[in-house]
């Protein structure tokens, strides 16, 4: 079965029909094909009924859109919809300026939603915020004709199977055996969670403003330092070390043999491997010893703002009831790779004899990932001023993989850097407390 975005529209013409009529603006801040993907679904859902009209606005960034919000909001011409991403929920959160998608829209079976995604956008006490949009998750991809020329016939699945694949790359003549660009998201937040390893205390900020960062005395700071250390022996590359000058470029051209990348990069991966290499993609690798938890979900979603009319309200939760329908989740798979948000999607999938379709590639791995046993520490990550730590992290670290400072001496700058944003996160919150 062929799902195209005007087949699954057609499908969905009798779900979004409403009482009042209304024209509603929804703001997102993709680009590339992410965004025609959403354009795609905007025109679907105005061809599909004729109650309401959603008009969709790129903004170029999840950044640029939320200043824009912002300054909308004081203006009072904000839109209905806005999409933003996972490091700004705390933002959101304490912004006074948008209503919980669960108040607004009580009947939807909001349990139904993949666990990992569900609750990086639900409050402390459980209470659904925004509606998770485009999904992803970190997975481990692997170039497998490179491995088996290598004499590697089994796909890792540790960080020590990993490393004794890269040693044999190594030693068969490969220049690059396994990649990464050592992104905040992918090399603390994702292996914290799936580790199940806190980053800051108070559950990673959920249980409060007045946490602080701990990842610098976890196990995380060995895999960080290992990660030096394996960089020197030449198993593990960074971007400023291929060819390519980017991580998935560098796989995808088949210049390195594996890497940690977002479910999202399925895509890309597959069309670049097409008549050259076999790819395959599983979950993240876990150290030997360790029980494994759920991922964080990444990407981005979203959210009702306050100051609207009824009418403009039916319209927000018609258009977010036709997003959230199977068909309309594997269109945006297929054509983004992105990870379907409920869980119903998967029987969706396999009922359409599409299950071994590459286009849904990481549909069932990473709702896989995402389902793993949960602790209140791989709920997600509610600190305030995280965009910006984002950053100091990576400055950091990138010192130390530079041979500037060790790892460590990295990690607890990082942690003295982010507890001050932490202070003055709370201090400008004074009094505010988390929904």
């Amino acid at each position: 079965m062929k799902i195209s975005v005007l087949a699954a529209a057609t499908a969905l013409a009798t779900c979004a029909g409403a009482a009042h009529a209304a024209d509603i603006e929804f703001w997102y801040g993709n680009t590339g094909n992410v965004e025609t993907a959403i354009k795609a679904q905007c025109d679907a859902f105005n061809a599909a009924q004729s109650e309401h009209r959603v008009t969709c606005v790129g903004q170029g960034s999840y950044e640029v859109g939320m200043q824009k919000a912002i300054a909308a909001y004081r203006a009072k011409n904000h839109p209905v919809l806005i999409q933003f991403f996972d490091a700004g929920t705390l933002d959101l959160l304490l912004s006074g300026a948008v209503v919980p998608v669960q108040d607004v829209l009580p009947d939807v079976n909001w349990n139904n939603y993949i666990a990992g995604a569900r609750s990086y956008y639900e409050t402390s006490n459980g209470k659904l915020y925004s509606q998770p949009y485009n999904s992803s998750t970190l997975l481990f991809y692997t170039n497998k004709t490179e491995l088996e020329k290598a004499g590697i016939s089994k796909t890792p699945v540790t960080w020590e199977e990993i490393i004794e694949a890269a040693r044999k790359l190594k030693a068969a003549g490969h220049a690059c055996p396994f990649v990464t660009d050592g992104d905040t998201w992918r090399v603390l937040e994702q292996f914290s969670a799936r580790h199940g390893l806190p980053i800051a205390s108070k559950h990673n900020g959920y249980d409060g403003l007045d946490g602080e960062y701990v990842f610098n005395t976890t196990f995380a700071a060995k895999h960080l330092a290992n990660l030096v250390e394996w960089r020197k022996e030449g198993l593990v590359r960074l971007n400023a070390d291929t060819k390519a000058g980017n991580y998935t470029a560098a796989f995808n051209t088949g210049e390195c043999a594996m890497m940690e990348g977002s479910s999202g990069s399925y895509a890309a991966s597959a069309k670049a491997f097409e008549g050259k290499y076999e790819i395959t993609v599983g979950m993240a690798p876990m150290y030997q010893g360790y029980e494994r938890h759920n991922t964080f979900v990444g990407g981005a979603s979203i959210y009702i703002m306050k100051g609207h009319d009824k009418a403009e309200i039916e319209g927000a939760k018609a258009f977010l009831d036709f997003l959230r329908h199977p068909q309309q989740q594997m269109f945006f798979t297929a054509a983004t790779g992105y990870v379907p948000v409920t869980n119903d999607v998967l029987d969706v999938i396999a009922e359409s004899g599409e299950a071994d379709s590459p286009k849904y590639a990481t549909a069932a791995i990473g709702i896989e990932s995402m389902n793993q046993p949960h602790t209140p520490d791989t709920r997600g990550i509610r600190l305030g001023f995280y965009v910006q730590f984002r950053e100091v992290f990576m400055e950091e670290t990138q010192k130390a993989f530079a041979g500037q400072q060790t790892m460590q001496v990295a990690l607890d700058s990082a942690k003295k850097r982010g507890d001050e944003l932490l202070r003055r996160f709370e201090q400008t919150y004074k009094g505010a407390k988390l929904p």
